[in-house]
Parts: C-alpha cells; structure tokens; sequence
C-alpha cells in the first residue's frame, strides 16, 4: 500500500513537470513567432497645410470617395434634356466655338471658370450645369475642381464635342485614336514609391477653407494645358514619369504602359497612406480607359501640389485594336462611331 502512494506520487510530479515544460515550449515558440512579425512600417505625418486641406474635403463632403466621382454625363443625356432647367458651358477656344456648339451653349474659357460661377451666375439655380471641351477630358478635369470647391451640381460630358456630332469627332477623338504602342506595353507589377510627404503647398494660409481657395486660384489661373500629357512622350522616355495605371487589376494585368504602378480607383484619392507612395519630385502621368476618370483625379492630386497630368484619351491613345479585341472579356471602354451621335449644332 505504502509503495503504491509513493508510486502515485512520483506519478504526479512527472504529469506536473511535463506540463509545466509542455507550457514553457509553448510559450517560447509562441514568443519566436511574434519575434519574427514584420515590425509595422513607421507613418510619415503629412504637413500641415496638406492635413488642413485634406480635413476641409473630408468636411465638406470628400467628393473624391463618393459615388458622385466621375461626374459624368452622355451627350444623350444632355440631348434629352436640353429644354430643362440645365446650362451648357462650352469651354473651347472662342475661335472654336463659333463654328459649331450646342445651343444655348455659353462659352467660358477654363480660366476664367471660377470666376464665372463667383460673379456671373447662381450655380445653385440650375439643375445641372454641363462642361463640354472637344474630347472630354478638359471639362472633365475643370469639373473635378469645380466639384471640389463645393459646385455639386456640376457634370463632364462623355466624349465632348466628339460624341455629339461627327463634324467635331473628326478632329478630335476619331484623329486622336491608336494602337502604336501595342508592342510596347507590359505585363510585370511594378511597386508603388517609399512612403513620403505630401509636397508643400506654401500658400501661407491659415485655414483649411483658405488654402483649398488658394489652391483653386493657382490651377485655374495655370490654365489647361499643364495638366495634359500625351502617348508619345509617355512611350519615348518612360523613365522620366511616375506612371500610375488607374484600372481595374486585371485590365493592369493585360497589358500596362512601361512601369505603370497600378492605384486602386475609388482606393487611393484622399487616402493618406496611399497618397504618401505618389512622388513629390517626379512627374506624374495619371491614365485610365478614355481620360475621363484620369482627368478627376488629376485634379485632385494636383490640388494637393502634385506634378499630376493625365494622358488624354487614355488607352485609346495606345492601345485601340487591343480593346477593341478584348472588350468583351475586360470591359474595356474603345471609342468608335458607334459612340458619335448625329445631334444638331449652331453657329454664330
């Protein structure tokens, strides 16, 4: 009897010291893995004036992740309701206009845009008021600012002047397509930039409010051109360019151009941490399908002092046959005559 307690006990102190042991290996294997997590990469606190401005977009509303971006209409929507309460701003050269635009149009030069809305309109007594350039691009970057100074009621037409009439596609979109760089394109996923500042805007100003008007006094007063780019210097000397693919991933996937880093629409725009991986000292050329959405968030990124153009007519500039080929199976959005309407159109 007395062996077998003894035996019972040197039982139970060998079951303690195994599971005490069992728990120790436990705990250090458990303390290895967590040695071995990646440390959490250290944020880069943006500067001042671009943390005000961002906050003043985010207050009134951060357009940049609403649905409401792209705010786009098609030429057939507009068609439809011409005899509505809406306005048509035509914002092509004067010498343009007058051989040939839409009726009741006005024509408002791009820089002298915000001031038509300050001083020579009531932007809120209309429904819709209608930016229409040539191709769409223009008015779609004119309505991205537009947007983000508070005018909500303010739409890009699809195509521009191209998709209204044949007489202007001609020399505009149906000139401007192309599949001369094909060959060129690229596969690989390419990296997003280290993580940085936003650039400095330096406008002095204390509130978000002023330096969002700051801002918009700049760009507007830069004028148009500055926020284009075009195929054939993107193609000649990619390396010269932040070239940021604004798609979907699998389109990126198909065929992108040279060192095109892919950012996530609707993921990126007043999103510091990936705001923060755009260049501050490079050139940045933003595409898409056709322009249009480019255009919006190029002037969301040049608000906030990035060297930001978009690449007018997007892929099509490039890429034609290829997404002509492949729209059904990749959505891809190619301009043809199919998308031209034979609406009619005055002069003065």
């Amino acid at each position: 009897m007395i062996q077998l307690k003894f035996i019972s006990k040197i039982f139970l102190l060998l079951l303690t010291l195994s599971m005490f042991s069992c728990s120790g290996n436990q705990q250090k294997k458990t303390g290895e893995q967590t040695n071995l997590q990646a440390a959490p990469e250290a944020k880069v606190e943006i500067n001042p004036e671009a943390k005000k401005l961002l906050d003043q977009l985010v207050e009134m509303g951060d357009y940049a992740n609403s649905r409401d971006i792209p705010s786009l209409i098609n030429p057939s929507s507009v068609y439809e309701e011409l005899d509505s309460n809406i306005l048509i701003v035509d914002i092509r050269l004067p010498e343009i206009f007058v051989n040939g635009h839409i009726k009741n149009a006005v024509n408002v030069e791009f820089e002298n845009l915000q001031e038509y809305f300050k001083k020579n309109i009531d932007p809120s007594a209309f429904d819709k008021i209608v930016l229409v350039c040539y191709a769409g691009q223009g008015s779609s970057y004119a309505t991205s600012l537009l947007r983000l100074a508070g005018y909500n009621n303010v739409y890009a037409m699809r195509w521009g002047m191209s998709g209204w009439n044949k007489d202007f596609a001609e020399g505009s979109w149906l000139d401007a397509i192309s599949s001369e760089y094909e060959d060129k394109l690229e596969t690989a996923t390419n990296e997003k930039a280290q993580t940085g500042d936003f650039p400095k805007l330096n406008t002095g100003k204390t509130t978000g409010e002023e330096i969002l008007h700051s801002r918009l006094d700049s760009l507007f007063a830069q004028g148009l051109s500055i926020a284009l780019a075009h195929a054939d210097e993107l193609f000649e000397q990619p390396e010269n360019y932040y070239t940021i693919n604004y798609d979907r991933r699998d389109k990126y996937e198909s065929g992108h151009v040279p060192g095109a880093i892919r950012y996530k629409p609707g993921g990126t725009l007043g999103i510091v941490d990936e705001m923060q991986t755009i260049p501050t000292d490079k050139q940045v050329v933003i595409y898409c399908n056709t322009g249009h959405n480019s255009g919006f968030a190029t002037a969301y990124l040049r608000l906030f002092g990035f060297d930001a153009k978009t690449l007018t007519y997007g892929n099509n500039a490039f890429m034609h046959d290829k997404m002509v080929n492949e729209e059904s199976t990749l959505s891809w959005l190619p301009f043809t005559e199919a998308d031209i309407e034979n609406y009619p159109y005055v002069e003065e």
